[in-house]
């Protein structure tokens, strides 16, 4: 059977330890496979990278080891930025193999490299924000940078593009007041993730196995990238406000530390005299990322800013309660369905959540977390999502007309 949609994803990396956009990325091109949508991905990963070959989509990786990367500021810029030559060439030549294209997330060369290319290709395309449009952190020398990147690179990405895709409205209408000037065509295309599979027991088996000093021990859960932005610092400080009143309960902050923050947290930890309380297993993934979900009282995200939360919507469907800021844009689903508990992104909204949370009866945690997993089934499980996402390619495919037939494999 021909393929409804053949579809190219640009992303700067496959690498799991990226966080929810290859995640989503993955599990969105799983599902369409039940829709019959073919879907290829271009990165600036290495080729030899082994997330690159355990990667379940095939992907092509056209950066390279092989150049001699600059000295000093001018490495960190080259690393953080992707700079990747073959990436520009790579995409003349093979983008018209494909019906549509979804470029992913912002401020690195695979944007820049997507904004010499696509708006001349003919083929229509698309740019997922992934909330890299949030105005959280306007102001100083990053947002200027990238101001001027707005110019030539981004802005011009986004003007052309078919269409530019939020997750929620929350995160398209602050999406509105970042940079200047500001001409998109706008659509909602929501999110959502798998459902967990494998057996449960031998999950939270592995898991526990894996943080042997937390033993058998109660423990609420922080799961992402340790970042000043997901408000690690706030969830240490209300950590520390309920330790005493509740000495059978741990907390483990798990993810990778990709700005060497964890040095200053664990100190924090220290000053406060629970250091001993705090465990950090860095990034997990498979069977012991899902029993840490699986075997958590509830899931903390004191997030400063968040277009969904991949790990929000995985706790859900854990069936576990999720303790979140009203920073992360899905907080009104979570309120909605009782699914949760919400706070403010500060340390006096963080730590009332917690305090409020530990001390609610058993029978209400079992109730929050039964609603839990109905609010994932109900919203973000991921054939919803995929279904509503296909819908646009195809419909942005099929007004382009490249050809009669995509309009006859058109989704239905």
């Amino acid at each position: 059977m021909k393929p409804s949609l053949r579809v190219l994803e640009i992303i700067a990396s496959v690498d799991p330890r990226g966080g929810g956009a290859i995640e989503g990325l993955l599990r969105q091109a799983e599902a369409r496979r039940a829709f019959g949508m073919d879907t290829h991905i271009v990165s600036l990963d290495d080729p030899d990278d082994p997330w690159v070959r355990e990667c379940p989509v095939p992907t092509f990786a056209v950066g390279s080891g092989m150049l001699s990367r600059p000295s000093g500021p001018l490495n960190w810029l080259w690393t953080h930025y992707g700079y990747a030559p073959k990436f520009v060439p790579w995409l003349r030549s093979h983008v018209s193999d494909h019906d549509i294209v979804v470029v992913n997330g912002l401020w690195n060369y695979s944007t820049l490299g997507a904004r010499q290319v696509l708006p001349r290709s003919g083929i229509p395309y698309v740019v997922f924000a992934h909330g890299m449009l949030d105005p959280w952190a306007r102001g100083g020398l990053k947002h200027a940078m990238k101001q001027a990147l707005w110019a030539f690179s981004e802005g011009p990405l986004l003007k052309n593009a078919n269409a530019v895709l939020f997750t929620t409205e929350d995160e398209m209408i602050r999406a509105r007041n970042t940079f200047r000037p500001y001409r998109v065509r706008e659509r909602i295309a929501g999110y959502g993730t798998a459902d967990i599979q494998g057996d449960c027991e031998q999950q939270i088996s592995a898991f526990r196995k894996s943080l042997p000093a937390l033993g058998d021990r109660t423990f609420l859960l922080f799961l992402g990238r340790i970042h000043p932005k997901k408000g690690c610092d706030l969830l240490v400080t209300a950590f520390s406000g309920i330790a005493a009143e509740n000495p059978e309960l741990d907390l483990v902050i798990a993810g990778p530390d990709q700005v060497g923050w964890r040095r200053q947290l664990e100190a924090q930890a220290r000053a406060a005299g629970i250091e001993r309380r705090i465990h950090w297993p860095g990034a997990v993934f498979g069977d012991v990322k899902w029993g840490a979900l699986r075997a958590c009282d509830a899931f903390v995200l004191p997030s400063h800013q968040e277009n969904f939360g991949v790990a929000v919507a995985e706790t859900l469907a854990a069936g576990k309660p999720v303790l979140i800021t009203d920073k992360v844009n899905i907080w009104r689903e979570v309120t909605s369905d009782a699914a949760g508990l919400v706070s403010t992104d500060d340390a006096a909204g963080v730590s009332d959540m917690l305090a409020r949370f530990v001390s609610l009866p058993q029978s209400e945690k079992s109730a929050m977390g039964q609603a839990a997993r109905e609010c994932f089934l109900r919203r973000f499980e991921i054939s919803i999502p995929a279904k509503q996402l296909g819908r646009v390619l195809s419909e942005i495919a099929t007004a382009h007309n490249r050809t009669p037939e995509i309009a006859a494999r058109a989704i239905s």
